[in-house]
């Protein structure tokens, strides 16, 4: 099968990163990290670290980043942790031009914004994994609870060439749902958004998109709003529209099941799972990176492939010892057990591996 990438291909395997795959466990991972002490989000009170440090980027890890600034506070209640969720794109340009001391993004440093950040940090940048979740087909259409999606469906409603609710299309994929002539309502998002990017990638991998993959919404029509929170709130305040957001925002909003291989596969941490741990490692990168590319057209059973890994961005080393102090002992409890538990509590993402988590803290321990 094809592997798909948001971003080109490089020809050089990364040391040591092929035989640690991003692999994701729902259930408690197996102990591997040490208790850092001021980064690890136990108890609080005895911390000698203290100053504010800002972040800025990915929306659908707005959840996320709540949790881990609540639970790195509480251990360190003299630091403060600020996130900006302007989306990934946002926060990579903040990144690279310095406004923000790290940056949470769901698609990997393309070519350009690496060769940027490098210049940036001053060294390769580090990109680790922190948040793996499933995007979500969101609807809200009257009458209709569950709904089953083919890839080519989706890419037919997103495309403008399904425009009812009663289309052969759909009805196909739902032989024994009442569907009403709705007129469909598509909604995307209006900034750049690693959530898109991932999205039409699926898009164009497993359902014909014409369009190159994207972070900003590469065609006319429908309805755009802003963030994860902008598309939820007007998936819901209509009727018969669609739009995509990470699943962890869905609320009460239905969730379609897309059609993997021979089954409709709803979007859930556990499938996302599986796809991630059959995804590559991107090749070429330099050791800070973790960065993977993403198999959309899988047909293994139980596998969601509609999903973001999100990642944490870092300079290897800053101007200023005492933000990197602090970027240190935040990028390690972020993905530390500890810290991936919260995410997983509070923003239902599936919590990284104690392989990967081991390889994640190794790489941000080193941030000076």
């Amino acid at each position: 099968m094809r592997i798909t990438s948001q971003r080109p291909r490089l020809k050089r395997v990364l040391p040591g990163l092929a035989a640690v795959t991003l692999t994701v466990a729902l259930a408690g991972c197996s102990a591997g990290n040490e208790d850092t002490g001021s980064g690890s989000g136990g108890e609080g009170g005895d911390s000698d670290l203290s100053g504010t440090i800002a972040g800025a980027g990915a929306s659908s890890q707005e959840a996320a980043q709540a949790a881990w600034r609540a639970g790195f506070q509480e251990a360190n209640p003299d630091v403060t942790v600020n996130y900006d969720p302007v989306g990934s794109g946002g926060g990579r340009e903040q990144f690279i031009a310095g406004g923000v001391a790290f940056a949470g993004t769901d698609s990997y440093l393309d070519e350009e914004e690496l060769a940027a950040a490098t210049e940036r940090c001053g060294g390769d940048p580090i990109e680790v994994p922190a948040y793996v979740s499933p995007i979500a087909v969101i609807y809200n259409l009257e009458g209709v609870d569950e709904l089953n999606l083919a890839p080519e469906t989706i890419t037919g409603i997103f495309e403008g060439d399904i425009t009812t609710w009663d289309d052969p299309a759909i009805a196909e994929d739902n032989p024994d749902a009442d569907l009403p002539d709705t007129a469909i309502t598509p909604v995307h998002r209006s900034d750049d958004s690693g959530t898109t990017e991932n999205f039409t990638e699926y898009l164009s991998a497993a359902g014909g998109w014409a369009e190159e993959p994207s972070d900003v919404w590469p065609i006319q029509g429908g309805e755009a709003a802003s963030g994860t929170s902008g598309v939820v709130d007007a998936v819901g305040g209509g009727d018969g529209t669609i739009g995509y957001a990470d699943a962890s925002q869905a609320g009460d909003l239905g969730a379609a099941n897309v059609l993997v291989g021979e089954e409709y596969v709803a979007p859930s941490p556990e499938a996302a799972a599986e796809i991630i741990t059959a995804s590559p490692a991107v090749e070429g990168r330099e050791a800070n990176s973790m960065a993977v590319d993403i198999d959309r057209e899988t047909e293994e059973a139980g596998v969601y492939p509609v999903v973001l890994a999100s990642y944490m961005l870092a300079c290897p080393s800053y101007e200023d010892a005492a933000e990197g102090e602090l970027v240190n002992a935040f990028l390690t409890y972020v993905v530390s057990e500890d810290g991936q538990a919260a995410a997983a509590e509070t923003a239902g993402s599936a919590p990284l591996s104690s392989e990967v988590s081991e390889q994640a803290t190794e790489i941000v321990s080193q941030i000076g």
